[in-house]
């Protein structure tokens, strides 16, 4: 970090170099950018990295921790061919390495499958005590490597330009936009600067299966939604009335996550067709008191419809959701039996949102470089001063040397490995010749 910083302070007046070091530069020659753009580039990656995988930093496997909320999951197609398992992040750097892995984001409700029963022969070195299987999990066909309605795997080698994608935050699976199901007029809510208009979204299969979801008010729906559902019945007509004692501002915010990247950036699976929602999801009941600390109102339905009876014909469409629409979603004793009557109870959980997970991997990656700090500058401050005065006069040797280099190098030209490679070896003569 200290050598980055003093790097990063040098004013290079145009100089370039290249994107990528070592062997990969020669080959990338034509690419370059400037010291602060790779190190900017360079701290963007580690965030990026830092958003999908939770903050993990793949040390340990996490099964111990059951079946977590939400973390980054890996399936491993030379293992478990079939799509059937999922892995941890620790587990697919040390277990399966070099392998024919798929990035699969996150999942919710997910414990490592490594070295149960589903991988033969094949133990986890990390954590090798496991059940035969998790029976908890559930397993779509993104496990296969394949995605969206047309079941393209990503990326899709048959396409120039990879476009990004959107998760479904029921059944998450991921999808292109034109195969979302939006009619003819219809478009993806998105600001002048096409940035998301909405924080999650709901799929054309889901939104079927799950109709009730369309039964509230436009206070749920992020701004540019393709037309009001509509309910076929005359009582049921009143149910879309405002019901602003349920939470929620529902104005649309822009500062919300849109989820448009698995690296992309989850109803159809399986076989493109049928609709597969987990089997367990963490269940609310009415007794907890975070549920009735919820709705001020939980005795009565916000909705007024006795869903368990009444089905009101809805139209089948994608839904995209405003910021905090988790508050308006009804807590009544009925609802709360629906939701885990049809395993998605975990709706009704804030910490189940992809927005709340990258919340709590930013804070992760904060606290990660304070104590990173902390600690180079403790092993600093412990040091004799004539270790203090070696690491000083390292760098104030490597800023001359790359000074030097930069005020007699042709700027027109790229820099090679082989340049990088001087400038190391111009610096280890100079040490010895110290010493």
């Amino acid at each position: 970090n200290l050598i980055a910083t003093n790097v990063s302070e040098f004013q290079v007046r145009g100089d370039s170099v290249v994107k990528k070091m070592a062997g990969e530069l020669d080959d990338e020659a034509e690419q370059t950018v400037s010291i602060q753009e790779y190190l900017k580039g360079v701290e963007e990656q580690e965030l990026e990295a830092d958003l999908v995988l939770g903050g993990d930093e793949g040390k340990e496997c996490t099964y111990t921790n059951g079946y977590m909320k939400r973390q980054a999951i890996f399936s491993c197609l030379t293992c478990t061919p079939d799509g059937n398992a999922g892995v941890c992040t620790a587990c697919s750097l040390s277990c399966h390495d070099g392998h024919e892995i798929v990035e699969l984001w996150t999942k919710r409700n997910f414990r490592c499958d490594c070295g149960n029963s589903k991988f033969g022969e094949f133990f986890c070195k990390i954590f090798p005590n496991k059940d035969i299987e998790n029976a908890e999990n559930s397993y779509n066909h993104n496990f296969k490597g394949s995605y969206c309605t047309c079941s393209r795997p990503y990326p899709d080698p048959d396409v120039e330009e990879q476009v990004e994608m959107i998760q479904c935050c029921i059944c998450e699976d991921w999808f292109h936009e034109e195969h979302l199901g939006l009619e003819p007029s219809g478009e993806v809510p998105r600001d002048d600067e096409g940035e998301p208009l909405y924080e999650d979204f709901i799929c054309k299969a889901c939104s079927a299966s799950f109709f009730f979801l369309g039964l509230y008010p436009q206070s749920i729906w992020a701004a540019g939604r393709q037309g009001d559902a509509t309910v076929d019945t005359n009582k049921d007509k009143n149910v879309v009335e405002d019901i602003s004692s349920a939470g929620g501002s529902g104005k649309p915010d822009n500062d919300v996550n849109a989820h448009n990247n698995p690296k992309m950036d989850q109803a159809n699976v399986s076989d493109g067709k049928s609709l597969f929602v987990g089997e367990s999801s963490q269940k609310i009941v009415v007794s907890d008191p975070c549920v009735k600390d919820a709705s001020p109102h939980a005795s009565t339905c916000v909705l007024g419809v006795n869903l368990g009876v009444d089905s009101p014909a809805l139209e089948s469409k994608p839904l995209f959701l405003s910021k905090n629409w988790r508050d308006v979603l009804c807590r009544c004793e009925k609802c709360i039996v629906l939701y885990n009557q049809k395993h998605i109870a975990f709706l009704l959980d804030k910490e189940d949102s992809i927005a709340e997970y990258e919340q709590m991997a930013t804070q992760k990656r904060k606290e990660k470089l304070q104590q990173q700090e902390g600690a180079e500058l403790s092993l600093f401050n412990k040091l004799g001063h004539i270790e203090k005065m070696e690491i000083l006069s390292g760098i104030a040797d490597m800023k001359d040397e790359i000074r030097t280099f930069l005020e007699s190098f042709d700027s027109s030209k790229p820099i090679t490995a082989d340049d990088v490679h001087q400038v190391f070896d111009n610096l280890a003569k100079k040490r010895r010749r110290v010493e």
